[in-house]
């Protein structure tokens, strides 16, 4: 299949506490990543292409401090999801992942400005499902918050988003 007929990636925001993610994009020889609890549907629903961030409500699962930020992000490699044994009987679904150099980046100065948000008050309820897809533009947002590279994912093609609120615009220098 050539650049010009490829399918367009598909944007998506997995959740997991920050130690969690980090622990998939700092496996070696490539990343992974698992969600809502090691189930493998979810996983199936991502191609090889994808873009992935993960938000990370805490610092460790079940904590109690208020992290509230992106923390990783990549590009869902070939294959099928896949099992791996973690012990104590724990055998989750993990997809692949190259991970792409980011620093973390909070939400709260992304909330106006990204359109999955649909309800300020609310912004939260859909980190509920562990994976859901988000808008083109939403990811490119992220990723410069995030300071990603925009060429590395594949983002530099999907064009420039409107301009991010006031309050956010040092997480883009």
């Amino acid at each position: 299949m050539s650049a010009a007929t490829a399918p367009t990636p598909r944007c998506w925001i997995a959740v997991a506490c920050a130690d969690h993610a980090q622990r998939g994009r700092d496996h070696a020889p490539v990343g992974f990543m698992q969600v809502c609890h090691g189930k493998g549907g979810p996983l199936r629903r991502l191609a090889p292409g994808d873009l992935v961030v993960y938000y990370a409500p805490s610092t460790t699962m079940g904590g109690k401090d208020r992290l509230q930020s992106f923390v990783s992000l990549g590009v869902v490699q070939p294959g099928q999801p896949y099992q791996a044994d973690m012990g104590g009987g724990f055998v989750p679904f993990r997809r692949d992942v190259r991970y792409v150099a980011a620093e973390p980046a909070p939400i709260a100065p992304l909330l106006d400005a990204l359109d999955f948000v649909e309800n300020r008050q609310h912004w939260g309820q859909k980190f509920r499902y562990g994976l859901f897809e988000v808008p083109s533009r939403d990811m490119l947002l992220i990723a410069r918050a995030m300071r990603a590279d925009p060429d590395a994912l594949g983002l530099a093609t999907m064009g420039d988003p409107c301009a991010a609120p006031t309050d956010s615009l040092p997480l883009f220098s």
